[in-house]
């Protein structure tokens, strides 16, 4: 069996990112930027005040009164060039008027008509300028925003700041999720005797859009490798990948690989060193990525943490960050581990001694979802990991939508 760094390597190694489209900045949210962002003009594009005051030439004050020639507005600057021992009115964000090299704050200079003079109480030494000067914050041309950055709220307003309408990004990938099992029925449907309710495709769907995909929920199967293998057939044309949820593992009624091979499925790696995720697999089919999970709701969870993720950011444009990003204190002593990688669903918590602490689940049984529900995170513990103490180091990640 691979190990999850070699089955996630051989994963992304041929994927290659979705064309790129325009998208409108309105909509381009969670998008990855597939071409650069450049600032169209200098940001300001000129010297503008920081502050509602009077602008002035430094050398003039202490001199006397200085006359007030005109104002300066946001949108509408004063049209002339300041003179010697001239004020121009100005306010926050518009355009400094040529030879002015400073803006005293209206509240350190006294107005009587056309006049104004620096107050008794202000020391003009060292006065701050309250100028902000010509492309401080962005020159024009410069590039804003480079590809593989994830647009977020911060992100649009740069672009809108730079003067760009739109970004060009990946399209977003078309994920369809086809749940196995003769057990499942849908939730709002009536269980027989022997069914329990199908929660996978619910959950995986709330992933694939946080992630960045467009989530489509094919009809459930059966264990019937023809029925798979049809609604398969019908259905991968539209696709980009395709998660498959159940039928992955060795017994009689596990079909769901054998019905895909028989449509020329190419297996890039089947199972995994890991737990929860043994029976996880992937492989190509005609060019639609396709990721195997197991049925039980914690190890899909966890395994589309550890796969599907990286799999739609590489689609997407991006470069997949660590499995395993944090590093947290143990709450617990761990015993050793076997010869399996584990994944262990942990709270994970910023103590009052500002270090990040996991406590692991007790159960760790990957058919409960109340356990999964509970946990915001994983622990990961390597193959043949010695037992560890309460305090021990260890790797870590967050839940997609849980906090700390």
């Amino acid at each position: 069996m691979t190990t999850t760094d070699q089955a996630r390597a051989a994963m992304l190694e041929a994927v290659r990112p979705r064309p790129l489209e325009a998208v409108a900045l309105a909509q381009s949210q969670g998008r990855m930027i597939g071409v650069e962002v450049t600032a169209l003009q200098d940001l300001p594009p000129f010297d503008a005040s920081a502050m509602d005051g009077y602008a002035v030439r430094r050398a003039d004050l202490g001199a006397g009164p200085l006359r007030v020639v005109g104002e300066s507005a946001a949108g509408r600057r004063f049209a002339g060039a300041l003179a010697p021992v001239q004020a121009v009115r100005i306010f926050t964000g518009a355009a400094v008027p040529e030879g002015a090299d400073l803006v005293v704050i209206q509240e350190d200079m006294l107005r009587d008509g056309d006049r104004v003079v620096l107050s008794p109480e202000t020391t003009p030494t060292h006065m701050k300028a309250n100028i902000r000067r010509r492309g401080i914050d962005l020159a024009a041309g410069a590039t804003v925003l480079a590809p593989g950055r994830r647009m977020d709220p911060a992100a649009i307003g740069l672009a809108a700041a730079a003067g760009a309408a739109s970004i060009e990004a990946a399209r977003a990938p078309r994920a369809g999720i086809l749940c196995t099992g003769s057990e499942l029925v849908s939730p709002g449907a009536a269980p027989g005797p022997d069914q329990i309710f199908e929660s996978n495709s619910p959950a995986l769907a709330a992933l694939l859009l946080a992630w960045g995909a467009v989530p489509i929920v094919l009809r459930p199967q059966a264990d019937d490798a023809a029925a798979i293998a049809a609604e398969v057939a019908a259905q991968a044309s539209h696709l980009d990948a395709l998660v498959v949820v159940g039928g992955a593992s060795v017994g009689d009624h596990d079909l769901a690989k054998p019905a895909l091979e028989r449509l020329g499925l190419a297996m890039i790696f089947n199972k995994i060193a890991m737990r929860p995720g043994k029976p996880a697999w992937y492989g190509d089919l005609d060019g639609v990525c396709c990721l195997g999970l197991p049925g039980n709701p914690a190890s899909a969870f966890v395994c589309a943490h550890l796969f599907l993720k990286p799999l739609i950011e590489t689609l997407s444009g991006a470069s997949p960050g660590p499995m395993t990003p944090l590093r947290a204190r143990l709450a617990c002593p761990l015993r050793p581990e076997g010869g399996r990688e584990s994944f262990l669903r942990a709270k994970l918590w910023v103590g009052e001694d500002a270090i990040l602490w996991a406590d692991p689940s007790l159960d760790q049984d990957s058919s409960l979802t109340s356990v999964l529900a509970a946990a915001n995170g994983c622990i990961r513990r390597l193959a043949g990991a010695p037992a560890a103490a309460r305090g021990d180091i260890v790797e870590a990640f967050l839940f997609e939508g849980r906090s700390l």
